[in-house]
C-alpha cells in the first residue's frame, strides 16, 4: 500500500525533536526513577513521549498511540496506530553511555508499514517503508553477505527479569559464544536491529521483548533484505514477545542453536 508521505515526514520530524530532548538531558543528571528492580525511566523518556503524543493528536486525531511510558484512552485498536519507544537504551542513557535512540513505527490495520529509528549521538537516521526499502541517512541499506556463523558477529539483549531467572537467556548466550565469531550485548534493541540491516551485525535475538522495542527496527531489517521471525521459527509478530533477525543466510542455524540451548535448560 502507498502511505501518505506526511506519515514518514511526521515520524522523521518527531525523531529529530526527540533527539533534541534527549541531548538536552544526556549527561546532565536527569531525573531517574525505577519502574522495577533494574528497569529505569528518565525525564527524557517521559518528555519525548508526551511531545510525540501531542503531535499525533494534533496532526492525526483519529490515530492511536502505543508507547512505553504512558497509557490512556488513545492506547486502543485503530486503523492507524503509532508505536513509540521514546528512549530505547534508557539504562545506557542514565549512565551516560552514548548508545540509545528513539524508535517510531506506524501500524496500519495490524501491519507495520513504516519505521524510523534515530541515534542522536551518531546522527544516524534509519528509515523504512514496507515495499520501498530501508535507508540510513537517505542511503539504501543491505544486510551482510555472511553465510557462516563462525564468521558472524551477533548481538542480543537481556530482559529486566534476567536477575530472577537467568537460566534460559544465559544458556542461549553461552551457546552462541561457542558457535559465533563474537557476541555483543549493547542495550538498545532498536539499534541492534538497525545494525543488522546495515550489515554491522549478522544476527540478533531477544526474548521477553516489548513491541515498542522492535516495531520499527524489524521493518528496517526486512526492507534491507533480512529475515525476521520468532526465536522459535514462528512467523514474526511484533506483539509475540520474542524476535530473531538475521541477514537470512544464518537464520536457520541461529534457530537451531536457540532451540537446543532452551531444551537443555
Amino acid at each position: 500500500m502507498a502511505l501518505d508521505p506526511l506519515y514518514l515526514a511526521t515520524a522523521v520530524e518527531a525523531a529529530l525533536v526527540a533527539a533534541r530532548i534527549q541531548k538536552r538531558f544526556f549527561r546532565q543528571n536527569p531525573d531517574i526513577r525505577k519502574k522495577g528492580r533494574i528497569d529505569l525511566v528518565t525525564a527524557a523518556d517521559l518528555e519525548v513521549e508526551r511531545t510525540f503524543r501531542a503531535l499525533v493528536a494534533d496532526r492525526f486525531p483519529s490515530h492511536a498511540v502505543l508507547g512505553e511510558e504512558a497509557t490512556g484512552p488513545d492506547d486502543v485498536a485503530a486503523d492507524c496506530r503509532w508505536i513509540i519507544d521514546p528512549l530505547d537504551g534508557t539504562t545506557n542513557f542514565a549512565h551516560g553511555l552514548a548508545f540509545f535512540c528513539v524508535s517510531i513505527a506506524l501500524e496500519v490495520r495490524g501491519t507495520i508499514e513504516l519505521g524510523v529509528v534515530y541515534d542522536p549521538i551518531g546522527e544516524e537516521l534509519f528509515t523504512a517503508e514496507r515495499g520501498s526499502g530501508a535507508r540510513l541517512n537517505g542511503v539504501p541499506l543491505r544486510v551482510s553477505p555472511t553465510t557462516s556463523l563462525v564468521d558472524a558477529l551477533v548481538v542480543t539483549g537481556f530482559h529486566h527479569s534476567v536477575w530472577e531467572d537467568p537460566g534460559p537467556q544465559v544458556a542461549v548466550f553461552a551457546a552462541f559464544l561457542r558457535e559465533a565469531q563474537a557476541v555483543r550485548r549493547l542495550g538498545s534493541a532498536a539499534l541492534d536491529l538497525c545494525y543488522v540491516a546495515a550489515g554491522r551485525f549478522d544476527g540478533y535475538w531477544e526474548s521477553r521483548i516489548q513491541p515498542w522495542d522492535i516495531a520499527a527496527g524489524s521493518l528496517v531489517v526486512q526492507e534491507a533484505g533480512g529475515t525476521v521471525s520468532g526465536t522459535d521459527g514462528s512467523p514474526f509478530d511484533v506483539f509475540g514477545g520474542h524476535v530473531l533477525a538475521s541477514n537470512g543466510h544464518i537464520h536457520k542455524v541461529m534457530l537451531d542453536i536457540i532451540d537446543r540451548a532452551v531444551q537443555r535448560t
